[in-house]
């Protein structure tokens, strides 16, 4: 059964009024808006101040330090700007696994979208598979998801032929489940920008199987079945190899300077952020 793309907007509306992303906590370029810059600007919080030059707004002389040291002072206030979010979502089969998994790749993105929205600022969407494509912010919020699912592996690929945006906070929202290694996705990613983020949904199925004795398995990419038989030490390779994949990225992922949490699928939205997403500082939760 397809998900209530309406309802899981509705819920991740919600889910943004009480966790966001953390544009608060940069240094941001961008057109004038509602978040602070790392520029001088109008806004309200106060920056530093320096001499008056011809051209200066007389608004903002700073009367008490000219009355004291006889020198027009102006006063210097931080910049606010319009900060850029680019939302990367792998569209590959092995997102939509099982239906938790699919529910909660869907949650994510919604749940990137309006928070940015919600913070002031301009996001967008682009759709990695194959190729690159953007998918318009209205067509995203009507829920017209047209894309089909494609095969993993392109992940690289498909970054170097996105146009992201200089300066931009990129979020990657993606299981990672792809034969591409990290060192070869993550300088993509944090390249020109402030911040990188990494959110992987993930689920039991794939972090802890219930495989023993003789199993049909189905390459969820390809469709390929093969039919082994899985014996306890094949299970503790399996889980070893697991936790290893994972544990690169996260290394990878500091060494660019990035953030990266897994999400829980069998979890309810705000407890699943709450396990790696808000420690390693992905998200910012009130």
């Amino acid at each position: 059964m397809p998900p209530s793309y309406p309802a899981i907007h509705e819920r991740m509306k919600a889910a943004a009024s009480i966790a966001r992303l953390p544009l608060r906590s940069g240094r941001w370029r961008g057109a004038s808006g509602g978040v602070l810059g790392d520029g001088t600007g109008s806004s309200i919080d106060f920056q530093d101040q320096r001499a008056y030059a011809p051209g200066d707004d007389p608004r903002h002389i700073n009367w008490l330090a000219t009355a004291r040291t006889g020198h027009t002072t102006m006063k210097l206030y931080r910049q606010e700007v319009t900060p850029k979010v680019d939302i990367l979502f792998d569209a590959s089969s092995s997102m939509f696994l099982t239906p938790e998994k699919e529910l909660r790749s869907w949650e994510l993105l919604y749940f990137c979208l309006e928070s940015a929205l919600r913070l002031g600022a301009s996001p967008r969407l682009h759709v990695l598979g194959a190729e690159s494509r953007e998918l318009p912010i209205e067509s995203a919020l009507a829920h017209r998801w047209d894309f089909p699912t494609v095969s993993a592996g392109h992940l690289p690929t498909a970054l170097q032929r996105t146009p992201l945006r200089a300066g931009s906070m990129r979020i990657l929202i993606s299981d990672l489940l792809s034969p591409a290694p990290p060192e070869t996705v993550l300088p993509i990613l944090s390249q020109g920008t402030l911040r990188a983020i990494v959110l992987a949904p993930a689920c039991i199925e794939e972090s802890n199987p219930d495989w023993s004795g003789n199993i049909d398995f189905e390459d969820c990419e390809t469709t390929q079945r093969d039919r082994r038989r899985v014996e306890p030490d094949h299970m503790q390779r399996y889980q070893r190899a697991y936790a290893t994949h994972f544990r690169l990225w996260q290394e990878q992922a500091l060494r660019y300077q990035g953030a990266l949490a897994r999400i829980p699928a069998h979890l309810d939205f705000l407890p699943a952020l709450r396990q790696e997403a808000v420690p390693s500082g992905c998200i910012d939760l009130d």
